[in-house]
């Protein structure tokens, strides 16, 4: 089945522009990537793992996780309550795509470090 886009919408012109959207944001991809790399985390856990991410933006970007179908919460009702994060296999269908970024990162971050490093030379 053919996908159509309409490339005379800004948001349908480049077909991949959604996924980036919803996976590329700023704390997305360390919790994807923590939730695979550990498994079933608390929330603590994750927040403990992710430096740098703020309590509230870790829920926010969970929240957003579960609602796109890439991250399952489960509570337990127990004293305390207990909830635990985990990727689901919609999130986990994505770890192709992260492989193949990770291998483009090794290969050639170097030529973009040189390229940055040319340009900012020839700016001065």
């Amino acid at each position: 089945m053919a996908i159509l886009w309409d490339v005379t919408d800004p948001e349908q012109a480049c077909p991949i522009a959604p996924v980036v959207d919803i996976v590329f944001s700023r704390w997305t991809t360390p919790i994807l990537w923590s939730l695979h790399e550990f498994g079933r985390q608390r929330f603590v856990e994750l927040e403990r793992r992710i430096a740098g991410i703020t309590p509230k933006v870790l829920t926010q970007r969970l929240r957003q996780l579960e609602r796109d179908g890439l991250v399952i919460r489960t509570y337990h009702p127990e004293v305390p309550p207990r909830v635990e994060y985990e990727i689901s296999e919609l999130g986990l269908s994505l770890a192709p795509l992260f492989h193949h970024l990770t291998q483009w990162a090794v290969t050639n971050l170097p030529h973009v470090d040189a390229a940055r490093t040319t340009y900012d030379a020839a700016s001065r």
